[in-house]
């Protein structure tokens, strides 16, 4: 699937990475080089009219790390993850004292998360067993 995004976010999205917070450099240094189970992530990509904190296409991923700038743009914030929905994505939501002080728990969330994308059984019919 092809993601779009508004051109004018581009420079946006170089601006954002050069001003990270604290809990998005630490989240990036676990994510970058493909550390989780081989999976490429962006941080700060531009999707629609929307950058996100982190994306990792063939999950159609999207994680968020929420912190004091989000206070206050609750519907802002519901607004534009609705949005990510419509469009096939997940979104994953962090808060910034738990990337800093629980770094295991939500790396484990992530693993826990990826695990229960790939475990997909197909009914029983398509396994090749009869209905009854």
């Amino acid at each position: 699937m092809l993601i779009k995004y508004n051109s004018k976010n581009k420079h946006l999205s170089r601006v954002l990475r050069k001003k990270s917070t604290l809990a998005e450099v630490l989240l990036w240094n676990e994510l970058k080089g493909r550390k989780i189970l081989n999976y490429q992530f962006m941080r700060q990509k531009p999707i629609g009219n929307y950058i996100v904190d982190f994306y990792c296409s063939p999950l159609k991923l999207v994680v968020e790390i929420d912190g004091l700038t989000h206070i206050g743009k609750e519907d802002y914030d519901l607004k534009r993850e609705k949005y990510l929905t419509s469009i096939g994505l997940i979104v994953l939501r962090f808060f910034d004292n738990d990337v800093k002080q629980n770094m295991s728990g939500v790396i484990g969330a992530l693993y826990e998360w990826i695990d229960k994308k790939s475990y997909n059984p197909l009914p029983p019919f398509l396994r090749g067993n009869k209905c009854s």
